[in-house]
């Protein structure tokens, strides 16, 4: 990649590769740690792309922040995984797992690149997506295969182009309710298989995790996606829709822990993050004011729990300061 040297980083491109690097560093540790305990001959080298992947963007933003003076974060390390520690989740797991890392980092890197103006930064953002999209269409293809891809419901095809003539098309709380549009199957099946996965993560999490009050943080996550489950559920089986499988079978009996507790609550973080955003993503397309509302309030409940998991980060000093503007306030009082 050529660099423009005289061009700074933009706010939106060093906080991106910023937080990029944490989760790239966390990435290694995980995908580490499964492959060392993958069996399955077809999902090993899903796993070992995945690592080679973060290896290699970690790689690359050494490179960027090295070349910019920028120290870089601590991030994840060594001492944040134990490879040795018993297997946690069974293969398929783990194969899902990758899939849904891949959907995420997909729709991260798409709202990245179109606010990146220098050109090796653009390179960079769009190698991830090519590299992500090709990791993700051989994880579908590996699901396929092995008859444990989990698809949306099929609803009929259009036999005629029709308009809305009503105002209730909009309505859900009273009344006769609609049927739900594709838009709405689509959000409320993939925020149900997200919320499966995460239910999963935080029982393994909280079977393994030292200290007392981040079980109970995990044990209260597995709680709130339970019931997230239910309302979405509730919403398709309304409709005589099916409902994704769960996963929590998937996690083994062990206690000991793979991960750090900073690792692990740095890991729910990110998906409390990502569960706003898909639920903000269905907002914007759900039509029917009920299914709406509730995205509003499951969001708000959702970012009370992030935020008390980073209070939790924050009083362990696991939080690290992203970067940020300068106090301008500040700065003049302290010469005053």
């Amino acid at each position: 990649m050529e660099t423009e040297h005289n061009i700074r980083l933009t706010s939106a491109e060093l906080s991106s590769l910023w937080s990029n690097y944490l989760m790239d560093s966390m990435s290694i540790c995980v995908f580490t740690y499964f492959l060392e305990k993958v069996s399955d001959s077809e999902i090993k080298p899903i796993i070992k792309q995945a690592l080679k992947m973060s290896s290699e963007h970690i790689e690359i933003l050494k490179k960027i922040f090295s070349a910019e003076g920028i120290p870089l974060p601590k991030g994840f390390t060594d001492e944040d995984v134990n490879p040795h520690a018993p297997k946690l989740f069974q293969d398929t797991f783990l194969l899902n797992y990758v899939k849904h890392m891949t959907k995420g980092g997909l729709s991260l890197y798409g709202a990245i690149l179109p606010n990146i103006v220098r050109k090796d930064i653009r390179e960079y953002y769009s190698s991830c997506l090519a590299s992500t999209t090709e990791l993700y269409n051989e994880t579908t293809s590996i699901l396929s295969s092995k008859g444990i891809e989990i698809r949306p419901p099929f609803i009929p095809y259009p036999t005629d182009v029709e308009f809305v003539e009503k105002q209730s098309f909009l309505a859900g709380w009273f009344g006769e309710q609609r049927p739900l549009t594709g838009q709405e199957i689509m959000n409320l099946f993939t925020n149900i298989q997200t919320n499966k996965l995460g239910e999963a993560l935080v029982i393994g999490f909280g079977q393994v995790a030292g200290f007392v009050n981040i079980r109970n943080y995990m044990l209260r996550g597995k709680e709130i996606s339970k019931k997230h489950i239910a309302i979405f559920s509730k919403y398709l089986n309304a409709d005589d829709l099916p409902s994704p499988m769960t996963w929590d079978h998937e996690v083994e009996a062990s206690t000991e822990a793979p991960f750090s507790d900073k690792l692990m609550m740095y890991h729910v973080g990110v998906m409390n993050a990502s569960s706003v955003g898909n639920y903000g993503v269905a907002i914007s397309m759900s039509q029917r004011r009920d299914i709406a509302s509730v995205y509003v309030r499951l969001s708000a409940e959702i970012g009370k729990y992030a935020e008390d998991g980073i209070n939790i980060m924050i009083d362990n000093a696991w939080l690290e300061r992203p970067p940020q503007n300068i106090d301008r306030d500040a700065l003049i009082k302290k010469t005053q």
